[in-house]
């Protein structure tokens, strides 16, 4: 028995290597199949596929050792038989021929499906090899119509209950650290990533389009009609008529030359002093009233044609139209640009150093929430129910919608194995069990065939 081990298992391994050196030649195109990367997983053999592959050839001898013991039966008891002997002979003779059958039976079902038995091409034989593509096929339909179905993942997901795992998982202040860093390491990577001049120029252009879309004359009409509504014009008046008066007290000489410069040049010296003198007095006098006075006439005159200018710009086209123009002259100008283009560093630079330092604001009120997050989904049933449907929503729409592009990926890599490997591969995992099948087969035949001949003998055959 030793002996004809090792003569398989030489026989084999010439075998292995002839076929080996037949997939090196061929054309441009089957040999750029067979250098793909799934064609290289399948041609590579682990130590587990190759004690598979020692198993199955340990097997295969035990079924045909067990096939040629039948035989040997057979023949001993046909002698016997022949010979004189008791009934028992032809009994066991008709076992030993019915386990005979039987295993021969069982032995070419298993051959055939790996390859033609006795090299014969007798038709639907080495069924693996020849159907490896429609096997890849029914086997991605087969996954795509029982795996990838919306009810069936709907029901898993519903069995597995996410909503309330992931609220345990996360009220665990340690992993709600975890999935801060996470996040914050993720968030580093992706603002490194980015880069500045892309998004600066993105974010100039989605405020000047979305400023453009925008008409702001309404909305400021609005908002200066609720302020003069409410007086809240009245401090920034105060203020700018208590700098005017400051300014004027200081500035005494400035307002003097303004109006002496301003006169005609016929008139005397003493002439324009004496009325940039009273220009100014007045001023000062009109500037210190309006400022000790809320209930001055110019208040109220500025309080009318405010409240006028907030109509206008709800109202007025005119208005509003040189409103809008005001507004394209200013986004216009490479000065706002470039305050819009620099927000996105500034905020960026800031973002990156809150996500570098563990006790910033921002991841710690990230690890707050997530920790909230998971005290809710572990304790409100109503919010797993909302976590769970979306879970199995989105999962859904993803198996029913890139329900082709999963199940190709089964059939094209399947479709980029070699049929010689692939055979071999799937060998080596089930031949083994399938030898039983031999053996089973010898064993049940032998049985049968004794009970049919038992039976045909009990009727007198």
């Amino acid at each position: 028995m030793c002996g004809i081990t090792e003569r398989v298992e030489q026989m084999e391994r010439s075998r292995t290597a002839g076929t080996s050196a037949g997939t090196g030649t061929g054309t441009g195109t089957g040999n750029a199949a067979r250098t793909g990367p799934s064609y290289r997983t399948m041609n590579a053999f682990t130590p587990a596929d190759e004690e598979r592959r020692r198993g199955v050839r340990r097997m295969k001898l035990t079924a045909t050792g067990l096939l040629l013991l039948v035989a040997v039966v057979y023949v001993l008891a046909t002698v016997a038989s022949h010979q004189g002997a008791g009934t028992w002979a032809r009994y066991v003779a008709a076992a030993a021929e019915a386990g005979m059958v039987g295993a021969l039976a069982d032995w070419f079902a298993v051959t055939a499906l790996f390859r033609h038995p006795l090299g014969l091409p007798i038709p639907h034989t080495a069924i693996i090899p020849t159907k490896k593509d429609q096997l890849g096929v029914s086997l991605g339909e087969f996954v795509g119509e029982n795996f990838l179905s919306g009810d069936v993942v709907r029901q898993r997901l519903r069995a597995v209950g996410i909503g309330g795992r992931l609220g345990t998982w996360l009220a665990e202040p340690e992993h709600a650290d975890r999935v801060t860093r996470e996040l914050a390491t993720a968030l580093r990577g992706a603002l490194t990533v980015l880069r500045d001049s892309d998004v600066q120029a993105v974010v100039g252009e989605a405020i000047t389009r979305r400023a453009d879309a925008q008409e702001i004359a309404p909305g400021l009409g609005k908002l200066l009609e609720r302020v003069v509504a409410d007086g809240g014009h009245r401090r920034v008046v105060d203020l700018v008529v208590s700098r005017a008066h400051d300014w004027l007290v200081l500035h005494r000489g400035d307002v003097m030359v303004a109006v002496e410069g301003g006169a005609p040049g016929w008139t005397p010296r003493f002439v324009d002093k004496r009325v940039g003198e009273r220009v100014y007095k007045e001023l000062l006098r009109f500037v210190t009233e309006m400022r000790d006075m809320p209930a001055h006439p110019a208040r109220g005159a500025l309080d009318r044609f405010l409240t006028d200018f907030a109509a206008d710009l709800q109202s007025d086209s005119e208005t509003r139209a040189r409103v809008e123009r005001l507004k394209r002259e200013v986004l216009g100008r490479g000065e706002v640009q470039d305050l819009i283009a620099s927000t996105w560093t500034a905020v960026r630079s800031m973002i990156v150093t809150a996500a570098d330092d563990e006790r910033s604001e921002l991841r710690l009120r990230v690890r707050a929430a997530l920790l909230s997050l998971g005290q809710r989904l572990a304790g409100e049933s109503p919010m797993q129910g909302k976590v769970d449907g979306w879970v199995e929503s989105a999962a859904v729409y993803v198996v029913t919608t890139y329900r082709d592009e999963i199940t190709s990926l089964i059939t094209d890599t399947v479709a980029g194995w070699d049929a010689e490997h692939t055979t071999r591969k799937i060998e080596a995992h089930i031949g083994r069990d399938l030898q039983f099948i031999r053996i089973n087969g010898t064993v049940v035949g032998s049985l049968a065939g004794l009970a049919i001949f038992a039976i045909s003998r009990g009727f007198g055959g």
